[in-house]
């Protein structure tokens, strides 16, 4: 039956009846990633420390082969220390066409105040504008842990989108005295691979699972006239392990079998939404 009741209209490039984004993730931690086999709380976990490292030695080089063999191009959230360095691996996933945004200094450890917010984005964009050579628009805190201050302090620095919020399946303005954000919500709980595979101790599948079900239900509600926004999250020291490639794989084959599906970086998505909406993103004039 054909879904009567929408909020919102919305509207998609040359009519796409749903647009998927591939969110990459390259990150580095102080103490310990997201994979503890033994918690030692406030103290160096070096086997930790090193499942993560696999993300820039192994697994980033794995997804940008696979997003090479469908012509896809993602954004990957990177943290400043990454691009300090690792340039070259940073500055490579920019080559390919690919949008680097700001991640955060270092994946696990936040900022305390509003001065140490806007030192640590300041620190980050100058890390990774240096690293991938063009300035990055668009920002996720670690763990989208953003603060009251955020918002402001992004759209003076410079930035048109943020990631840290959940509350749509499409793109929606923030508004502030200073100027106005795109909100990119995280649309990819299920489509996670931390979430999903790693916290959750699932089988590789349930990633496929939750994408196919998802990709049908929201490609159902594009066929009505309401297209939405989906958007897989692969961290490259997670997804980029042989365990998940086929399972990835499947996805985008899935995807791409469709027609009028927009593949698209979230910069694209911003500027979209700026069109969209008739508004300019940024600050105030």
């Amino acid at each position: 039956m054909p879904r009567k009741r929408e909020p919102r209209q919305w509207s998609w490039p040359n009519g796409a009846k749903i647009a998927i984004s591939v969110g990459l993730a390259l990150e580095d931690f102080s103490f310990a990633s997201q994979y503890v086999q033994v918690p030692k709380p406030g103290q160096i976990d070096r086997f930790s420390l090193s499942y993560a490292d696999y993300g820039r030695r192994v697994g980033i080089w794995r997804l940008l082969d696979l997003l090479d063999e469908f012509g896809i191009k993602g954004n990957m959230s990177t943290n400043g220390l990454v691009a300090d360095k690792h340039p070259d691996v940073v500055r490579a996933v920019a080559d390919a066409g690919h949008e680097i945004n700001g991640h955060g200094w270092v994946n696990d450890v936040l900022p305390k105040t509003p001065d140490e917010e806007r030192e640590e984005i300041r620190r980050c964009t100058q890390a990774l504008t240096e690293a991938a050579g063009a300035r990055p628009v668009g920002w996720t805190s670690p763990g989208s842990a953003g603060s009251d201050h955020t918002y402001d302090i992004l759209i003076e620095e410079g930035y048109i989108w943020n990631g840290d919020e959940a509350a749509d399946d499409i793109p929606y303005l923030h508004k502030t005295d200073t100027g106005i954000i795109a909100m990119l919500p995280r649309t990819n709980s299920l489509l996670n691979d931390l979430t999903m595979w790693i916290w959750g101790k699932n089988p590789p599948g349930i990633i496929w699972d939750g994408f196919s079900d998802t990709f049908d239900e929201l490609y159902r509600e594009g066929e009505d006239g309401y297209p939405k926004w989906m958007e897989m999250t692969l961290h490259a020291h997670m997804a980029g392990r042989p365990t998940l490639l086929p399972t990835i794989r499947k996805c985008l084959r899935y995807a791409q079998d469709h027609g009028d599906v927009w593949f698209a970086t979230r910069k694209e998505i911003a500027l979209w939404t700026q069109e969209h909406e008739g508004v300019k993103l940024g600050r105030k004039a």
